[in-house]
């Protein structure tokens, strides 16, 4: 073990390894009773009878479901990339050294970021429902929300690029538009990608709070399912489980993002290597 470790930490003993064996062994053994305890309330109260399950192997079921689902992504995509685009005004405004600018966003961020999504969401549909309809309603929520969260990572994205950064690009004669565009936001959203992936998943489960708002997406065919065939526990437990799946799709679509992008700036690095090397 190295120095470095060894401060951090001192390595389990024959004592430590044992009583960490036996607290494994206990926490899988109370983990399988719950599960089973679950599992027997659900037989005992007949939400595992063959008939509560039947209705999903209907085609029109799984058509009414897959329709349910992407309108969730469909939300959640447009949401995404409008909430990206909001993040990245607010978090330049917040930035900015004249403080008229700053001030005033630094408010209408805090206020946005305060307010609970849901609040923004029905409150969007009731003052503007009859013009833009539930799916904007739902998208201008998330968007207002997720916005706000997101100009706060990108700040602190921003803030966290060594300053040595913004003083080389200045030292050459870039402009403080293009040393931002150009040095510090690329940087910015590369360190800040996992933490951006992370507030993306968010804003999709959020999405579900669209059906307030009798938004058609899968958590309102999920619960006109339920009500329709009298089994809403099994309908539910399916819908979550088509909700786990979206978000390993996301989350699988956030790793090759940021491979992709991780090979993106060893290539430009090594071909400016490449190309500032003296020719002898």
């Amino acid at each position: 073990m190295s120095a470095p470790t060894a401060v951090l930490f001192d390595a389990p003993g024959p004592k430590a390894r044992r009583n960490n064996i036996v607290l494994s062994i206990v926490s899988t053994i109370v983990l399988a009773g719950i599960v089973a305890f679950v599992i027997w309330k659900f037989a005992d109260a007949g939400q595992l009878e063959a008939d509560k399950w039947y209705p999903f192997t209907f085609a029109q079921i799984q058509l009414v479901l897959l329709e349910g689902m992407l309108a969730t992504l469909k939300v959640a995509v447009v949401a995404s990339v409008l909430a990206l685009a909001v993040g990245v005004v607010f978090a330049l405004l917040r930035l900015s050294p004249k403080r008229i600018i700053s001030v005033p966003a630094t408010i209408v961020l805090e206020f946005f970021r305060g307010v609970p999504v849901l609040l923004l969401i029905f409150a969007t549909f009731l003052l503007f429902g009859n013009t833009i309809g539930p799916f904007w309603s739902v998208v201008i929520g998330l968007t207002l929300y997720n916005g706000m969260v997101l100009a706060e990572i990108i700040r602190a994205g921003i803030l966290a690029v060594p300053k040595g950064q913004r003083e080389a690009a200045m030292a050459i004669g870039l402009r403080p538009g293009q040393v931002m565009s150009l040095v510090l936001m690329p940087q910015a959203l590369r360190a800040m990608m996992p933490t951006i992936i992370a507030q993306v998943v968010v804003l999709l489960k959020d999405s579900a709070l669209g059906f307030i708002v009798t938004y058609q997406d899968l958590l309102y065919q999920v619960n006109l399912i339920g009500r329709e065939y009298n089994n809403l526990l099994p309908t539910f437990i399916v819908g979550a489980a088509l909700f786990i799946v979206i978000n390993m799709i996301v989350a699988g679509f956030a790793r090759w993002l940021e491979r992709r992008l991780q090979r993106k700036t060893t290539a430009d690095v090594e071909g400016e290597g490449l190309t500032t090397a003296p020719v002898r």
